[in-house]
């Protein structure tokens, strides 16, 4: 009976450690993705910035018509936006 109850004791001591292992890695993989969406975050913030002020010195520098002035924007802001896919996949 003593036995009995020591290799019961093992095995729930086993499958506790196996459990803890598990969340830890879990933990560790859910820190790894807040930071690729926190770095795509701001990949994507830096994108919107650079879009709006080309577009305030491409309309002052009279270079183009507005639309493509604000073509030019949409270009940059997709090209933000594909960083951000490529940090985060």
């Amino acid at each position: 009976m003593v036995e009995s109850r020591s290799g019961l004791w093992k095995r729930t001591g086993a499958a506790l450690v196996a459990a803890g292992l598990l969340a830890l890695s879990g933990a560790a993989s859910a820190t790894n993705q807040s930071q690729q969406r926190q770095q795509g975050r701001n990949a994507n913030q830096a994108a919107k910035q650079e879009a709006r002020a080309g577009k305030v010195d491409c309309r002052a520098a009279n270079q183009k018509s507005n639309s493509q002035c604000r073509q030019d924007k949409r270009n940059t802001k997709q090209e933000g936006r594909q960083q951000k896919r490529d940090i985060k996949y």
